[in-house]
């Protein structure tokens, strides 16, 4: 191997970490720490970041880190590298989420620079969305890449089976909102105005009054008991967006972090084509309404996220914690 192979190996595995924190995660918790051992990168997940609550069996948390392998493996690839993933590659080891060495050189195609080219520009969405529509072939795209990872995006066409996932949402909002363990945990990664912060939800990265859509998806209320938030954009408008259910056909642990790597894979197509998401989690942090979703809109498969696809023109920032706190 050549010193220029092994610079460029080296400045592959510093690119790919870079990206690998870059994930989205349930309240930005980014539950995960690197490590680099050689040439193979390891993922292990945060427990400490872990939300007790709303996360108790860990599912979010290792989407999250599902996300954060599948930015690594398109980091590396963007770089000229195969990746060689592992996942869950030590029984003994349950935080271990993956391991990801770097592989033979190759050559990145078209759609590997589109991906890791908004591993950076990506953001989550808290309102509604312009009247712009999404062309069905994009729709179809983004089917196409969950399928990619083992997972199954399904949207949901039908106005009754949408007023039914909103109605879900409000429900389970609700819920959360009377007890005070779940109203804690949100607001406890709820950032202040001027928070140096590197993760947890800026004030401007939520609503101090969420705007309704229609029909109506309950959003979390970050400003609970406090007048932090940015104010209504009047510009969006109430549009849903489409509504999109992903799923898996089992619900392990292995199958929770295909559906974190399916997950930022639509996204960063989304989002090279100017498409943001928006994220309703409530209703799979409760048994029985996943249960109910599960049985009567999913076909029996596993809900693991429920998400709006739409078109905003927010341009707001994003917060990480710098790679010195997450790389062990």
């Amino acid at each position: 191997m050549s010193s220029r192979t092994a610079q460029e190996r080296e400045h592959a595995i510093t690119a790919a970490l870079e990206a690998g924190r870059w994930a989205p995660s349930v309240h930005n918790t980014q539950p995960w720490s690197f490590s680099v051992s050689g040439e193979v990168i390891s993922v292990r997940a945060d427990t400490d970041r872990k939300l007790r609550v709303e996360d108790s069996a860990g599912r979010e948390l290792l989407i999250g880190c599902g996300a954060a392998v599948f930015n690594i493996r398109t980091a590396l690839r963007s770089e000229g590298f195969e990746p060689v993933a592992r996942v869950l590659p030590d029984p003994d080891r349950p935080s271990l989420v993956a391991t990801v060495g770097v592989g033979a050189p190759m050559e990145a195609d078209e759609h590997t620079w589109l991906l890791g080219g908004e591993i950076e520009r990506r953001r989550t969405h808290r309102a509604g969305f312009t009247t712009l529509p999404i062309p069905e072939r994009l729709i179809e795209a983004l089917v196409g890449e969950a399928r990619s990872e083992g997972a199954r995006l399904t949207p949901v066409v039908s106005p009754e089976a949408i007023e039914v996932v909103a109605a879900l949402t409000r429900a389970a909002q609700g819920v959360q909102s009377q007890d005070r363990r779940f109203s804690l945990e949100v607001i406890r990664w709820a950032r202040p105005p001027g928070s140096g912060r590197g993760d947890g939800v800026p004030a401007g990265g939520y609503p101090r009054e969420a705007a309704r859509t229609d029909p109506r998806f309950a959003q979390r209320d970050y400003a609970w008991r406090h007048e932090w938030g940015s104010e209504a954009d009047q510009s969006m408008s109430t549009a849903t967006g489409v509504v999109a259910l992903l799923t898996t056909s089992d619900d392990s642990r292995e199958e929770w972090i295909a559906a974190g790597q399916a997950l930022q894979r639509v996204l960063l197509r989304a989002s090279a084509h100017g498409v943001s998401a928006a994220f309703h989690t409530q209703v799979l942090e409760m048994h029985h309404l996943r249960e109910f979703l599960k049985d009567e809109l999913c076909s029996g498969e596993y809900p693991q996220m429920i998400m709006r696809f739409g078109i905003t023109f927010d341009d707001k920032d994003a917060v990480r914690r710098p790679l010195s706190e997450i790389v062990e």
